[in-house]
């Protein structure tokens, strides 16, 4: 063989293993990016569940506790604003998920409130409805604790990845950026005050 032919055959050999190890990496990378954006989909889809769930709470509620209006209507009024903010998985910054955890967790504190009014009247602690709602309020804020904590786990797979050596090249190169997470609020650390 020619030393022609051989330095031709190690460039395609070379140029195919580039070629493959490239697509290879790239296509992770899509992967990842998808889980994060399917992830992000079921976290809003629990956070919907929540928000559908509000006014039927709300109207059971307000049959027994009508002179509760202010917080019924604060409860419906944070409701109202967190369906008002969305986020686009394709522009998901640091921001636009702050922006998005404010407005929830206002929706949070709101019904905190509107659940401590229960306490003050027992009938409607005991009406099979409230205390249906209640639960369903429950497992919903418990599946969005599950959901945040999955988007959490494959944004940190997708940033390790894109950041990972050599696969940060490959990510720089096709745009890949990082994703942020879901942080506590700074509420969180300190325990909430429950007045009657």
């Amino acid at each position: 063989m020619k030393k022609s032919t051989v330095v031709l055959l190690v460039v395609i050999a070379v140029v195919l293993v580039l070629f493959f190890w490239i697509k290879g990496t790239y296509n992770g990378m899509v992967t990842m990016d998808e889980g994060v954006k399917t992830a992000w989909s079921q976290v809003e889809n629990v956070y919907q569940r929540r928000a559908d769930l509000i006014p039927n709470l709300v109207a059971t509620v307000k049959g027994y506790a009508e002179h509760e209006s202010a917080t019924l209507e604060g409860v419906v009024a944070a409701r109202s604003k967190a369906t008002g903010v969305n986020v686009d998985p394709e522009n998901l910054t640091p921001e636009k998920l702050a922006e998005f955890q404010q407005a929830q967790g206002e929706l949070s504190a709101a019904l905190g409130r509107l659940l401590v009014i229960q306490e003050n009247y027992p009938d409607l602690k005991a009406n099979a409805n409230f205390m249906a709602l209640q639960q369903q309020l429950e497992g919903s804020e418990n599946r969005i604790a599950v959901e945040r904590r999955k988007f959490n786990d494959a944004a940190r797979a997708y940033n390790t990845a894109i950041r990972k050596f050599p696969s940060n090249i490959i990510a720089g190169m096709f745009g890949f950026g990082s994703k942020p997470y879901f942080e506590a609020d700074e509420s969180a650390s300190q325990a909430p005050k429950v007045e009657f």
